[in-house]
């Protein structure tokens, strides 16, 4: 195991009716003007926005309103927030949404304090200082709700990139698992997806005697091949989604990636079909794992056969461990499909002769150097060849 420091801050607030507690927690993290952050019309039509509002006026807490962020979050809508809040002096984010909308939010808090371009932050430069960041998730899936993590598109170049810092982590995260009971049976499982792969990018470790964090991801996965039939079957199983609600955030606020290397090969070769295509970015996770699990198997077959004995339940083979590696990798493809999800390109919307453009974006574009690196690096001509097993 790796030294490691570990900051993880947020308030959770978990459980049914607990929006109505939005209000309280940003008096009690220093909030004393809001921007409201949302998404499209399902928080309106809902009521959910207007239950927020009302406990921001309950606590005498002003506020302004930008709706309109999409999935895939834009860079466009982050600099009108960013000139929103500093026209009207807010001084607290509050993200009522999913991944996308927290995502667009730390952006925003990160730009609002930013002399220079927001987009600094997602070429590399670390977040030290924004504003403080409140969410209301509304689906369990990106883990934006307990990460210093944050991913946005340019549009210019559509190029789908990452930020990163403890400044941008939510002060507060409201998680009330009935939201995500109206979610289509799609949506549920591409969320259950991006859960599953960020579980996946930390298991795929380079790092040695890692046993406990290696049992929580395990354990985690479990929940999820457990918990995901039971929503996908019964949309109002509120203890499905409870258990898969949390099962989001501990997969993403790090606490089973400390003290070991990771991988994200995967979510960055995944990046690149989302910002061409607009594709749902767990499903476009289905079809990008297997093909770069199966690539990078050779590099330690070891690591993946333990997942599928552990996880999947498949016999060790071993005079043979690339057998029981592959039945793993192949037992998760199945898994994904059987909840819904696409397994080609075809399914996902994707077209083959773009792959030469999507390889270029993803090791060229905004300032790469040729190649990705986690598990291992993957220059060209490996995703290419990546990119063609999805086809």
């Amino acid at each position: 195991m790796e030294n490691f420091v570990f900051y993880s801050p947020t308030c959770f607030v978990f459980g049914k009716g607990t929006e109505a507690t939005a209000g309280q927690y940003v008096k009690k993290f220093g909030g004393t003007k809001v921007l409201i952050h949302y998404g499209g019309g399902s928080v309106v039509r809902s009521g959910l926005l207007d239950r927020v509002k009302k406990s921001l006026n309950d606590c005498s807490i002003p506020f302004v309103e930008l709706g309109g962020v999409k999935p895939n979050p834009r860079s466009g809508l982050v600099y009108e927030g960013i000139d929103l809040c500093k026209k009207e002096n807010v001084d607290f984010i509050l993200a009522v949404g999913g991944g996308s909308v927290i995502d667009s939010s730390k952006a925003i808090a990160a730009g609002v304090v930013y002399d220079g371009d927001f987009w600094d932050f997602y070429q590399g430069k670390r977040i030290e200082e924004a504003l403080p960041v409140g969410t209301i998730l509304t689906i369990a899936a990106a883990g934006s709700e307990g990460s210093p993590d944050s991913v946005i598109t340019k549009e210019e170049g559509m190029f789908k990139r990452g930020a990163s810092g403890d400044a941008i982590r939510p002060r507060f995260s409201i998680l009330n698992p009935e939201l995500t009971q109206t979610l289509p049976a799609f949506q549920s499982a591409a969320g259950i997806t991006d859960i599953m792969a960020h579980l996946y990018e930390r298991y795929l470790t380079n790092s040695e005697e890692v046993e406990v964090t290696d049992r929580l991801i395990e354990g985690l996965l479990l929940t999820m091949i457990h918990e995901a039939p039971r929503v996908i079957e019964n949309p109002n199983n509120y203890e499905a989604r409870a258990n898969i609600m949390w099962a989001g955030t501990m997969a993403h606020n790090n606490s089973c990636g400390v003290g070991r290397s990771q991988d994200w090969n995967s979510h960055s070769i995944e990046h690149e079909l989302s910002a061409l295509y607009d594709c749902a970015h767990g499903a476009g996770l289905a079809v990008t794992m297997p093909a770069v699990f199966t690539y990078e198997m050779n590099h330690n077959v070891m690591r993946f056969a333990k997942a599928a004995v552990r996880v999947w339940g498949c016999q060790m083979d071993f005079e043979h461990p690339e057998v029981t590696a592959k039945a793993g990798i192949e037992a998760l493809r199945n898994f994904l499909i059987s909840i819904g999800m696409p397994k080609n390109f075809e399914e996902l919307g994707a077209k083959e002769e773009d792959i030469p453009k999507l390889v270029d974006v993803l090791c060229n574009g905004d300032g790469r150097k040729g190649s990705i690196s986690g598990f291992t690096t993957l220059n060209e001509e490996d995703c290419t060849k990546i990119y063609q097993m999805m086809v």
